[in-house]
């Protein structure tokens, strides 16, 4: 499995994701994973390139928090590093969405169930068994945290939870739209041109960049739950813009 993740000198994040990308059943299960997804549903990806993106966004986030001074979980309640908070992002962003392999619905319990044995083979030998058993459980967090409903309890969990809502470019809507799927989640989706992250008066800026107006149910309905529930809401900032004129996605639709 191919994924392009920033270490910048973490050796434990390093050892960790080159046993991701050995990883056989993994890699299988984020291709199962995308057959519920996009072969049966018709919705969006989520196998190898949305956790990625999510791996990304949710890194780039996180060490935005941690410069302006904020401390993550596993460092407040058990004297660990800023570094093993890295590896509980990544693993809670590469494994969140596996549970699709059994249903759509409840799936973030399901991911929670495969993801344990896979973090035993992960984990193991880059931490003694103790460290592993709780950085297992922080990762299990997060992934709860990503779905709505479930108050992240740590910044990992609420940096996870965030990330996955900003896999929001427009490619990502492609599938359904061009299936006929054409409901207000499909057309807003391919409204969002790019979005970008960014520190500044804040530790999070987020610039989204909009082609039709259609894209503010993306960030009304799909983000800010998410963003109001994380725990992170003052240090993030987010806004929305149309540069030039607004671009038509709809001809015409009728029930």
């Amino acid at each position: 499995m191919k994924l392009n993740i920033p270490i910048k000198g973490n050796k434990k994040l390093k050892q960790i994701l080159e046993r991701v990308k050995k990883n056989k059943q993994l890699e299988t299960l984020l291709e199962c994973s995308n057959i519920t997804a996009i072969d049966r549903l018709g919705i969006n990806d989520h196998g190898p390139i949305h956790v990625t993106i999510v791996s990304n966004i949710a890194l780039k986030m996180l060490r935005n928090l941690i410069a302006a001074g904020l401390k993550t979980g596993v460092e407040k309640n058990y004297s660990f590093t800023k570094d093993d908070a890295e590896v509980v992002v990544i693993l809670a962003a590469i494994l969140h969405d596996i549970g699709h392999v059994v249903h759509r619905e409840q799936h973030t319990q399901y991911s929670i169930t495969l993801a344990i044995p896979i973090l035993a083979k992960l984990l193991l030998g880059v931490y003694d068994e103790r460290k592993a058993t709780i950085i297992t459980a922080e990762v299990l967090h997060a992934i709860a945290s990503h779905h709505r409903g479930y108050k992240p309890l740590t910044l990992e969990g609420g940096v996870l939870s965030i990330a996955d809502a900003l896999d929001m470019k427009k490619g990502r809507a492609r599938i359904p739209f061009e299936a006929g799927m054409v409901t207000i989640h499909s057309v807003s989706a391919l409204a969002i041109e790019n979005v970008e992250i960014s520190s500044g008066d804040k530790p999070i800026i987020i610039k989204i960049k909009m082609s039709n107006s259609s894209g503010i149910f993306q960030i009304d309905n799909l983000l800010k739950p998410k963003l109001k529930d994380s725990g992170l809401e003052e240090y993030i900032q987010i806004s929305a813009e149309i540069k030039g004129e607004e671009k038509k996605i709809l001809e015409r639709f009728e029930l």
